[in-house]
């Protein structure tokens, strides 16, 4: 997953390359200005609280709270990362286990930041969405001292709501959700829900840092 989160890291921050910054309220009504502009006020605030995040990183998950995750269908994303066993999820669990999926995805972006470079990025001409339910909002991480990185948001349209949000992130051709179900797979078919959300509930509780120094890896591992 390393390389996937310092794809999302980049693409979210680096994303002030080619927008400025705006305090306005974001709308859900077009996915793609939607995706673009979440970006840019993510970076927005990260770059006025710098100092205050270098200091205490943990204030990442914070913005990510406040500033993504209104913007993200973690419940579908939840129900997609079970797959198959999603019949086999007792009732009375779903609710705990949707409530820490949801912080899970939050310190998975927070962690994310820490991969911040100066990097630029580049969307993909925006396509009628007309009757569509889900559409693909495409861009390209651009670097001169490392390889490209095509990165895609899945973003789908809440039929209550009528707004778009995003559900999944793919960077170089791998999903988070896919990801995340094959690691989440062998789990929920040995030992049960409460073991993935034992899994996550430690990731949660360990500390973000920044990894400024760090080079993202097209390679990539997986811790």
């Amino acid at each position: 997953m390393k390389k996937l989160m310092a794809a999302i890291g980049l693409l979210l921050l680096s994303v002030v390359g080619t927008a400025q910054a705006q305090e306005q309220e974001i709308s859900g009504e077009n996915p793609y200005l939607l995706v673009k502009n979440v970006a840019t006020k993510t970076f927005a605030r990260i770059k006025q609280n710098q100092e205050e995040i270098k200091a205490d990183p943990e204030m990442l998950r914070t913005i990510m709270e406040e500033e993504l995750v209104p913007h993200i269908d973690y419940k579908f994303a939840a129900f997609m990362v079970l797959g198959k066993h999603f019949k086999s999820v007792p009732r009375e669990k779903m609710g705990e286990y949707i409530s820490v999926f949801r912080q899970y995805l939050i310190t998975t972006y927070a962690v994310a930041m820490g991969y911040y470079d100066n990097q630029t990025v580049i969307f993909e001409p925006e396509s009628n969405f007309d009757g569509q339910k889900s559409v693909t909002v495409r861009a390209v991480v651009q670097d001169p001292q490392r390889p490209e990185i095509k990165i895609a948001f899945k973003v789908r349209k809440d039929s209550k709501t009528n707004e778009w949000k995003a559900y999944d992130m793919v960077a170089e051709g791998i999903s988070m959700l896919n990801s995340k179900r094959s690691e989440f797979e062998s789990i929920l078919r040995q030992d049960g829900i409460d073991a993935v959300i034992a899994l996550m509930r430690d990731k949660i509780g360990k500390p973000v840092e920044l990894n400024q120094d760090e080079p993202y890896d097209l390679e990539g591992d997986t811790e």
